[in-house]
């Protein structure tokens, strides 16, 4: 079979902003053929990133549109668009590698998948963590925030939550990735969040379970309590998803902790810890227990915080016995204020890699 219809897919996804790079052994065009059969590729190639109903992609592209909504609902419940149903009428739009389409593969993942992924790994970081802006802002604890420090409201995971109207939580892909590894974690595992704007959306949704919005918030103090990390898209307005990450399975983060990626290119954070060698006891609960990000070093009385690896979430501040790590807001030079939505963040994302996606707006 020929492999064209998946090279112009993945060349389809390389232009969209978030990247797909190729790898010099095909590892992109394996893991393609994994999740679509050849006239799903074709198909995807001919959305865009905006919501468009079934007769719409007809009369712009001149596909029929007989069984083009029985197609594209399928391919939404395999995790290979992004689709909505309003009941009378659904509209579909074509997702990104990350976060998009990987993410939506966790009820179809096998073991050969995972290890095409983790391969390709590599291939994918370096690309994707090269240019700004990151997809990710941290959103920290909140009851760790001074009063006297401004929290803008996106870095509030109160406000985010606040916005929205449906809730949805799913098994987190990373941890089922390296759990089919032979590395299961030993932290919370259903900890992914959707959010939408509206009510009912995840209702017979094909991703996670609905959820309650007072659920949200309890989910948000376990995964705390668990030492996650709240990270959600890097924009000031419209965010759809909260994901809860450790250190060690999540591919944003192991990227600063196994790529060596530095911090601040991998994602956006106006916070950092700071530790008061007077009040520190070196009990080391901080950097063996809480750090994500191996952040916290011992030094020869006490533990430091390394402020160009700290990531701001503060979840060293709360479990402190002697309540000597503070979480700040760094100085207003070194704060980049995100783009203000997902089209905004698109542009500048687009702009930073030199990629022309104007075929798929």
């Amino acid at each position: 079979m020929s492999d064209d219809v998946y090279k112009k897919l993945a060349k389809v996804l390389d232009t969209l902003p978030n990247g797909f790079p190729a790898a010099e052994d095909g590892l992109e065009i394996k893991i393609l053929k994994k999740i679509f059969e050849p006239d799903e590729a074709d198909l995807f190639c001919d959305l865009r990133l905006k919501f468009e109903s079934p007769e719409q992609i007809a009369e712009r592209t001149g596909r029929p549109v007989e069984g083009l909504d029985e197609k594209l609902t399928a391919m939404w419940k395999h995790g290979q668009v992004m689709g909505i149903d309003f009941g009378e009428v659904r509209v579909f739009k074509m997702l990104p590698w990350v976060f998009g389409i990987f993410e939506f593969q966790i009820d179809r993942m096998d073991r050969e998948f995972v290890e095409l992924c983790h391969a390709y790994e590599p291939h994918f970081g370096k690309q994707f963590f090269e240019t700004g802006p990151p997809l990710m802002h941290v959103a920290p604890v909140e009851k760790d925030i001074h009063a006297d420090h401004i929290s803008l409201h996106y870095q509030q995971i109160s406000s985010i939550i606040e916005k929205g109207q449906s809730f949805a939580v799913s098994e987190c892909i990373c941890k089922k990735e390296m759990d089919m590894l032979d590395n299961p974690c030993k932290k919370l595992t259903e900890v992914c969040m959707a959010i939408a704007p509206v009510p009912g959306v995840f209702d017979g949704y094909h991703w996670g379970r609905p959820i309650t919005k007072d659920e949200a918030k309890e989910l948000l103090v376990k995964t705390e309590e668990s030492g996650l990390v709240h990270l959600s898209w890097n924009m000031q307005d419209g965010h759809f998803f909260i994901c809860n990450c450790c250190g060690c399975c999540c591919g944003v983060l192991r990227s600063i902790n196994d790529m060596g990626i530095p911090a601040g290119k991998v994602v956006n954070s106006h916070f950092v810890a700071v530790i008061d060698p007077d009040e520190c006891v070196a009990c080391g609960v901080c950097a063996d227990e809480r750090c994500q990000v191996r952040a916290i070093e011992e030094g020869d009385d006490a533990y430091r915080v390394k402020p160009e690896a700290c990531i701001g979430c503060g979840l060293c501040v709360s479990t402190c016995p002697s309540e000597a790590i503070s979480l700040i807001r760094k100085p207003e030079e070194e704060c980049e204020i995100p783009p203000a939505n997902e089209d905004a963040w698109f542009e500048a994302r687009a702009k930073a890699r030199g990629v022309d996606f104007s075929a798929y707006k």
